[in-house]
């Protein structure tokens, strides 16, 4: 009987386990990617173990004689959520990066580069700077407790091997999605007015004087105010993406099953 038990809590400990795991799979946790397998493994299973008490009251284990197969599917379920959660934390993510690609091809900073502290590659300086603004919220705003609480009320209503995508959480991760590329737009846009007003702008001075080098000076001029708006504006994305994070919040409840 002892064994049975063992046995029974080792399945629902791996149920939770890769639901997990399916989150620190795809979730863009800054320096985690770049940190050894073995800290991430042991990340991983720490976690599961806190989760212990709350599981283990409502777990039903699979009967004795069930085949492997049902074990495999409920294993790849509970990927499932973990993965749904990093798809929204990517989303959330991939707003400010979005909005730092469209910035860096329109001021001219596509061209320069540095090392990305997360992949150790070489990416734009926007992109990475973006990358480190989007994090500092992500911490500023307090959204991993939202995480580590739709993981805990996902496991309270839906125990280890009952795991579903319902409609409702499916269309919750479709409309977070929108919402994330809309609001990029929404950062990007103010800036690159003015980008192509200051082309206009030298382009308007070199038909009414012909003479003039203004070339040389279209990069500088464009790269110097793209960084003066983005100071001027960056309050702006601080509140955008604080809106942006209760909306990433509300969904994680929505795939939790929490309403």
């Amino acid at each position: 009987m002892r064994i049975e038990l063992s046995v029974a809590w080792l399945c629902g400990y791996l149920l939770v386990l890769a639901r997990v795991a399916g989150i620190f799979a795809l979730a863009p946790f800054p320096q985690y990617r770049a940190a050894p397998g073995a800290v991430r493994m042991v990340a991983a299973v720490a976690i599961a173990a806190l989760l212990t008490p709350v599981w283990t009251s409502a777990f039903e284990p699979l009967p004795s004689g069930d085949p492997g197969w049902r074990l495999a599917g409920a294993l790849g379920a509970e990927c499932l959520f973990g993965i749904s959660v990093g798809l929204v934390l990517s989303l959330l993510m991939e707003t400010f990066l979005l909005a730092a690609q469209f910035l860096g091809l329109q001021a001219g900073y596509g061209y320069a580069s540095t090392i990305d502290p997360a992949s150790q590659a070489d990416a734009g300086v926007l992109l990475v700077l973006a990358q480190l603004a989007a994090w500092m919220l992500f911490v500023v705003c307090g959204l991993e407790q939202h995480v580590l609480r739709a993981l805990a009320l996902s496991i309270e209503r839906f125990p280890p091997g009952t795991f579903w995508v319902t409609e409702d959480a499916r269309a919750a991760v479709l409309a977070f999605g929108k919402s994330a590329v809309d609001a990029a737009f929404r950062l990007a846009l103010p800036v690159i007015a003015l980008l192509v007003l200051i082309d206009l702008a030298f382009a308007a001075f070199g038909k009414l004087h012909a003479q003039l080098q203004l070339l040389s000076l279209a990069f500088p001029v464009k790269m110097l105010a793209a960084l003066i708006m983005l100071a001027a504006v960056f309050e702006t994305w601080r509140s955008l993406y604080g809106r942006l994070g209760v909306e990433a919040a509300f969904t994680l409840a929505r795939l939790a099953g929490g309403g």
